[in-house]
């Protein structure tokens, strides 16, 4: 039986210590990292005001100017001419008031919740020890904006063309639903897309003692809220899986008024692309039909966010090799319903979104006040990126 031939690595002719030097470059720069990502974190800018974030992590990296990409963010080419490897990290913070009680935290009512500035000083660090020792591939730092709104800044990414003949792309995110010294490196699909909606019911107002002579959009809404339930409870295959949550509702004025409009805000979350539009009808449908009952009109409005993310196969598996050579503890079956918009990269190229776990006992999540991942983090996701890299080098 004829075996397949595996092509030699572009770092082989470079010694056996190559990876050893390089991380090794990448610890020396790690004090400046955890510098860096205290200031970043001090000061979070929102989404599409992120010039100031941009700036400073572009001087720190010392590696020229770059170009602007999507308004806001920046892309620094490192090691060279000719198809790179992008690592991407995001630029945004989110609109919450830190809770964590540092001498570094953040007082300008925006919060880096999402470990943002952990990736970002882990890229730097990745970046300036490449430019050291001379990387086997171009790293092209993508500097990305508004991950956390849309429209999403990746969409504008791949528009630009950034990403255009790039051997790869990789991205990495710290994770709490993961142990500390777990990294996962999952093939397929890790992400959720995410759909958002809105609906609007409309119905007759009037006094509230005299419900008769009123159409009560309010029922009708809280009713389809409880009733969108079921596509995931009902109408999905549990094997695949979806995810609606209902974020947002408004209605009346007054105790004593019926008002004439409700209206919801929420988001749809399945594990295949060809789902997406599945849910939106369902979605609809129940609506529609819900409202019809108490005798109002209901209508819904979809907003695309986010595909699925799904990570290229060879290139998870053979980052999960490196980051087990590396000591990590690898994790290759863990998925999230959360969504990013790293995935529209993974619709045009080879892509590799991998998750570094921070949880400790009872450890506030992504998204709470009071997030902080140690500062090890930076370390641990800086490994995380070159064993990406080196994945993409292995397999181009």
């Amino acid at each position: 039986m004829r075996g397949r031939v595996r092509r030699r690595p572009h770092w082989v002719g470079m010694g056996e210590g190559w990876v050893d030097k390089f991380r090794a470059a990448v610890a020396d720069e790690l004090p400046a990292a955890v510098d860096l990502r205290h200031r970043l974190h001090a000061d979070p800018r929102p989404s599409g005001d992120e010039a100031a974030t941009a700036r400073a992590v572009v001087a720190a990296l010392e590696a020229g100017d770059g170009a602007p990409v999507a308004h806001t963010g920046r892309v620094v080419r490192v090691g060279g001419d000719g198809p790179a490897v992008v690592l991407r990290a995001e630029l945004d913070g989110l609109p919450i008031e830190e809770r964590t009680g540092v001498p570094w935290a953040s007082r300008n009512g925006f919060m880096h919740a999402c470990g943002h500035d952990v990736h970002l000083a882990a890229l730097v660090a990745v970046c300036r020890a490449a430019a050291r020792i001379g990387p086997p591939a171009p790293v092209l730092a993508l500097l990305q904006p508004r991950e956390e709104t849309a429209p999403s800044g990746a969409v504008d990414v791949v528009r630009a063309g950034v990403l255009d003949g790039c051997l790869a792309v990789v991205g990495v995110h710290v994770q709490p639903r993961l142990a500390e010294g777990v990294v996962s490196a999952t093939p397929g699909p890790v992400n959720a897309a995410a759909d958002e909606f809105e609906i609007t019911i409309d119905g007759r107002g009037g006094h509230a003692g005299y419900p008769h002579i009123t159409r009560d959009p309010v029922l009708a809404l809280c009713q389809s809220v409880v009733s969108l339930q079921q596509i995931a409870s009902r109408r999905f295959d549990p094997v695949l899986g979806a995810v609606c949550t209902v974020g947002e509702v408004t209605a009346g004025s007054a105790a004593n008024v019926v008002p004439p409009t409700a209206s919801a805000r929420g988001t749809i979350r399945v594990m295949r692309d060809d789902d997406r539009a599945v849910a939106a009808d369902l979605i609809r449908d129940i609506v529609a039909h819900t409202a019809a009952a108490h005798g109002c009109e209901g209508r819904v409005t979809m907003r695309p966010l986010q595909p699925v993310l799904e990570n290229d196969r060879r290139l998870a598996a053979e980052a999960a090799l490196r980051l087990a050579g590396m000591g990590a503890t690898v994790d290759t079956t863990f998925r999230s319903f959360g969504a990013d918009d790293f995935s529209h990269y993974c619709r045009l190229t080879r892509g590799l979104m991998l998750f570094v776990g921070t949880a400790g006992d009872d450890a506030p999540g992504l998204h709470h006040a009071g997030f902080l991942p140690d500062d090890a983090l930076v370390g641990r996701v800086a490994d995380a990126y070159l064993a990406g890299y080196l994945a993409a080098c292995d397999t181009a």
